[in-house]
């Protein structure tokens, strides 16, 4: 009976969250299909994500580059990153479906993880459609990732499975709220991420309120071991990203591309102002250690 009484305000403080949560899914919410204006013809001039967050911007090959493959560079990578999150969305998907089997259907926790899959269902659908629009064929992870990501979404539970998908949604939810705003981007990527952003935001809140329950009472032996899953998930959703392959579909050198890229000091700063809030909150939960903060510099999250 004290157990119970103990986790009770706990629990009332989820189902208030979701309750809210509802609510504004009841008032804001997008339909991509009508949302965005798929029939629009391509600017040429446009680009596919703002300049100052392709990996290649600030280098010396930057500079050297035509504008027509800094824009067939910019769309390619837009397109590597929808791929990626369309890869990671599917696993989310799995991940809370299974979080939710036999759960209370009567409780505003269980009708939200449905409606968030829901969204993210239409999210993958959006990106693929997308990514069909402008004419480039989906990214893959690489075979590691791959066949990696399905023992993740297989195994992972509780804190270490909502603190996987934090990751994915935070990073690129600071990107999105440039690229909706850009105005070299073209408008059917800067829809997009205007949908994505705004229902994302509450899958970021429902992630959060997950993981501060579940973290309640938990030892520090199993925090360092979800410290170590999480980052690791970072890792294989980070790397992913950005596919070797949108470089040659620039006409660019892979080899060379890559090495400008992974030296680029511009977009290492860029993903350490994306991951500010993400960090900030992991550390709050007692989950960035010595390991998992090597892997996170060695994304330059930190």
């Amino acid at each position: 009976m004290t157990a119970t009484m103990d986790h009770a305000p706990a629990q009332q403080e989820r189902e208030d969250v979701s309750a809210r949560l509802l609510s504004s899914v009841a008032q804001l919410s997008y339909d991509p299909a009508t949302e965005v204006d798929w029939d629009e013809p391509l600017d040429p001039a446009l680009h596919g994500v703002n300049p100052q967050w392709c990996t290649l911007y600030g280098t010396a090959l930057w500079d050297e580059m035509t504008e027509q493959q800094r824009v067939t560079l910019t769309r390619h990578e837009v397109c590597s990153i929808m791929s990626t999150g369309i890869w990671f969305e599917m696993i989310l998907q799995q991940m809370v479906l299974r979080d939710q089997y036999c759960k209370d259907s009567s409780s505003s926790d269980f009708r939200f993880a449905l409606t968030e899959i829901a969204d993210e269902c239409r999210h993958s659908m959006m990106f693929a459609r997308a990514c069909q629009t402008l004419g480039i064929k989906a990214y893959l992870p690489n075979r590691l990732s791959i066949q990696l990501g399905r023992g993740y979404k297989a195994l992972a539970s509780s804190e270490a499975a909502y603190g996987g998908i934090l990751v994915a949604e935070e990073v690129l939810d600071v990107m999105q709220r440039d690229w909706m705003r850009g105005e070299d981007v073209l408008p059917m990527v800067r829809t997009t991420s205007r949908i994505h952003v705004v229902e994302e935001s509450r899958h970021m809140t429902f992630a959060r309120q997950q993981m501060r329950e579940r973290l309640e009472g938990t030892s520090a032996a199993q925090r360092k071991v979800s410290a170590v899953v999480i980052a690791s998930s970072a890792y294989f959703i980070v790397s992913n990203m950005v596919n070797p392959g949108v470089y040659e579909a620039a006409g660019l050198d892979r080899r060379r591309a890559l090495a400008a890229a992974a030296g680029n000091e511009h977009h290492h700063a860029m993903m350490r102002t994306s991951s500010q809030h993400l960090v900030a909150f992991l550390r709050d939960c007692g989950l960035v250690t010595r390991p998992a903060e090597a892997v996170y510099r060695q994304l330059h999250m930190l």
